[in-house]
C-alpha cells in the first residue's frame, strides 16, 4: 500500500526507475497507472501487466478493492439485450459475457446460468419486449417467447399476463470472487496494489509525451508523488473528478449520481428460480425494480433509481419502499410485503440525468483516448453493465493505448 512514505519509497525502488518501450522512450516508475480498483480497473490492471516489460500500479484510495459500485449491484451476468446496435455497452457487453463465463469456468469463481424472464402485464409492456426479441436476434443474442402453459408449469408464482420473454444467457456471478481472483492474479503477475492512496493531482508532463506525474495522499495525510507512463481513469464514482483535474475547462465534465435501494426478502415463498425484470420503461434511469438471486439462491430485489447530489449517500431509501413493493407486486402478486425491507445501496456513475436503455437520451459508456494528450485512457459512467463488460473493457483499453503501436 502506499500507506506511508516509508513503504512508498519501498515501492519505488521496487519499480527500479526502468526505461519501458514506447513511441517515446522514457523513465518512469511504472508502464502504466489505473485509478480506481473496481472490478473494471482491476481488469484493466491486469490486462496490462500481461504486456511484456510491463510495470503497472493500481491506485485506490480505500484499503481494498470493489467497496463502491463493484460491490454494490446485481451481480448480474447481462446479455446484452438492451443498449442499441452501435453502442460500446452492446459490443463490450456481448464480449465480456463470454469472456466472464469463460474465466469462472477455468478459475472456478462462483457462477450460475440462471437465465431471466422479462414479463409483460399489457400491450405496451409486450411491444416494449417485443423491441428487445427483434435487437437481440439482430445481434445474436437468444432469447426466446414462452407459451402461457410454459410460463405457468415453470414459474407458477410469476405474473406475465400479456407475456414472457426469456433470456437464456444471463446470469449471476459472486462479483467479490471475482474481484478476488483478478486481484490476484495481477499481484502474481508482478502488478502493484496501492491501496489508502486518494489521487489529489495529476499533472501531465509535456501534455503526457513526457509521462504522468500522480500525487496520493494516504489517511495520515502524507502526500507521494509518482511517474507513470501512461494513466487509466477508471475511478468510477470519483471519475470524473480526476478527469477535471486532467483536461482543459471548456471540456470539464459534471458527475451525476443514481442512487438505487436494494431490498432483501426473509420470506421462503414465493421463490421463482429465474431472474425476473419487468418490460423496460423508455428513458427511465435504470432497468426498473428487478428480482435476482445470489449464489446462495436468496431473493432480492432492486435497484429502484433516485438521483443523489452525492456519491456517498448510502442510506437506503425507505420513503419509496411502498412504491417498490407495489411494481414487485406486479410480476409476483404473491410476494410477503412484510418480508420485504430495505437492504443496501448502490449509486452508478452518470454524466447527466440520462437513461439505462437505447433511444433518447441514453447513457453509454465513455471510453475515450483523450486529445490532445499522450497515454490517458478516460473511463466515464462507467455503470451496468460494467460488471459483465470488465474483461472486454480491459481488452478496449489496452486496444487504445497500443493499437496504433502494434
Amino acid at each position: 500500500m502506499i500507506a506511508t512514505r516509508a513503504f512508498t519509497n519501498t515501492l519505488l525502488k521496487t519499480a527500479g526507475n526502468r526505461q519501458f518501450s514506447s513511441s517515446i522512450r522514457r523513465n518512469a516508475d511504472f508502464t502504466h497507472a489505473v485509478i480506481g480498483g473496481g472490478v473494471v480497473g482491476l481488469a484493466i490492471a491486469r490486462k496490462l501487466q500481461e504486456r511484456d516489460g510491463a510495470s503497472t500500479v493500481l491506485i485506490e484510495k480505500h484499503g481494498s478493492v470493489g467497496t463502491e459500485t463493484s460491490s454494490r449491484n446485481s451481480e448480474v451476468i447481462h446479455a446484452g439485450l438492451y443498449y442499441g446496435t452501435d453502442s460500446l455497452k452492446t459490443k463490450l457487453c456481448l464480449r465480456g459475457k463470454e469472456m466472464m463465463y469463460e474465466l469462472c469456468q477455468k478459475q472456478s469463481i462462483p457462477h450460475r446460468n440462471t437465465g431471466k424472464w422479462i414479463v409483460a402485464q399489457d400491450s405496451t409492456q409486450f411491444d416494449a419486449i417485443s423491441k428487445v426479441h427483434d435487437f437481440a436476434s439482430s445481434v445474436g443474442v437468444p432469447t426466446r417467447f414462452l407459451s402461457t402453459k410454459e410460463a405457468k408449469e415453470r414459474e407458477p408464482d410469476v405474473r406475465a399476463e400479456a407475456g414472457v420473454l426469456e433470456s437464456s444467457s444471463t446470469g449471476i456471478v459472486d462479483s467479490h470472487s471475482l474481484m478476488q481472483f483478478l486481484e490476484g492474479d495481477f499481484e502474481n503477475k508482478d502488478g502493484v496494489c496501492a491501496f489508502q492512496s486518494e489521487v489529489v493531482n495529476v499533472q501531465p508532463v509535456d501534455a503526457g509525451r513526457g509521462g504522468w506525474e500522480i500525487t496520493t495522499k494516504s489517511p495520515d495525510g502524507a502526500e507521494t508523488t509518482i511517474t507513470a507512463e501512461t494513466i487509466i481513469n477508471s475511478a468510477g464514482l470519483y471519475a470524473v473528478a480526476i478527469s477535471n483535474m486532467i483536461l482543459p475547462e471548456n471540456r470539464q465534465r459534471k458527475a451525476f449520481y443514481a442512487k438505487g435501494s436494494y431490498f432483501s426478502y426473509s420470506s421462503s415463498r414465493p421463490k421463482p428460480s429465474t431472474l425476473v425484470y419487468p418490460a423496460p420503461v423508455p428513458g427511465h434511469g435504470g432497468l426498473g425494480t428487478h428480482l435476482t438471486l445470489d449464489m446462495g439462491g436468496r431473493v432480492r430485489f432492486g435497484p429502484d433509481v433516485e438521483w443523489t447530489e452525492s456519491p456517498t449517500d448510502y442510506t437506503p431509501n425507505s420513503k419509496n419502499l411502498k412504491a417498490a413493493i407495489d411494481d414487485i407486486q406486479t410480476y409476483l402478486p404473491g410476494i410477503d410485503r412484510d418480508a420485504i425491507a430495505p437492504d443496501y445501496v448502490g449509486i452508478r456513475p452518470k454524466l447527466g440525468r440520462l437513461a439505462a436503455t437505447s433511444g433518447k437520451d441514453f447513457q453509454d459508456f465513455y471510453i475515450v483516448k483523450e486529445e490532445g494528450f499522450e497515454g490517458f485512457v478516460n473511463l466515464l459512467a462507467m455503470e451496468s453493465p460494467g460488471l459483465t463488460s470488465s474483461l472486454a473493457i480491459a481488452e478496449e483499453v489496452e486496444g487504445l493505448l497500443y493499437r496504433q503501436l502494434n
